[in-house]
């Protein structure tokens, strides 16, 4: 018998007008091991997302006041949670609605009516992704550091190699003034 699986290391605000598709969203997604946080609107979804971390947020394209498209568009704005990924969820399936959603930067798109296990598919492929992306930045950040670090150190070889050719100068300059001292008329012995 193998175990459910799990998902509760990964974290995942919805965001939908619609109160009654925002507890269905939050009983499903708990069900598979998700840590849930729910927001009717766009300025609410800001400030939990400011104020917490997500692992992917689900957004509804068309709610009153702050849209979808004007929700994601303040994620990518803002250049802590840029790279937050991002699911649009319209009910509006025609594939314009799927360019505008991409366009805006959404990772995916789904139209509504939806198959929850098409949703929750598209879920874990998109923190998948995500998690990869944070994995290449995370050794992208490390490789600089190495970067940095070794340039330091070859600044300060590079000095060292000036300042003993320096000495190498003046050592050659002090034995050419010596031998010219023992070569100069009258010092022969």
């Amino acid at each position: 018998m193998t175990d459910a699986p799990t998902h509760s290391q990964h974290s995942i605000l919805a965001v939908d007008d619609s109160r009654t598709q925002l507890g269905v969203l939050g009983r499903r997604l708990s069900a598979l091991g998700y840590l849930v946080a729910l927001s009717d609107n766009g300025p609410e979804a800001l400030d939990l997302i400011a104020a917490r971390g997500f692992d992917l947020v689900l957004i509804d394209m068309v709610m009153p006041g702050m849209g979808g498209i004007e929700l994601l568009g303040e994620i990518r704005a803002n250049r802590a949670t840029a790279d937050l990924p991002a699911i649009m969820m319209t009910a509006r399936g025609e594939s314009e609605a799927a360019v505008e959603a991409l366009g805006a930067g959404a990772d995916d798109h789904i139209a509504k009516p939806f198959a929850f296990i098409e949703l929750a598919a598209r879920i874990e492929r998109v923190i998948a992704r995500g998690r990869r992306i944070a994995e290449l930045k995370r050794a992208n950040a490390a490789l600089d550091a190495r970067i940095a670090t070794r340039a330091i150190e070859l600044g300060e070889a590079r000095a060292q190699l000036a300042a003993t050719r320096a000495e190498e100068r003046r050592l050659l300059a002090s034995l050419a003034q010596a031998q010219a001292r023992l070569a100069a008329p009258g010092l022969q012995a």
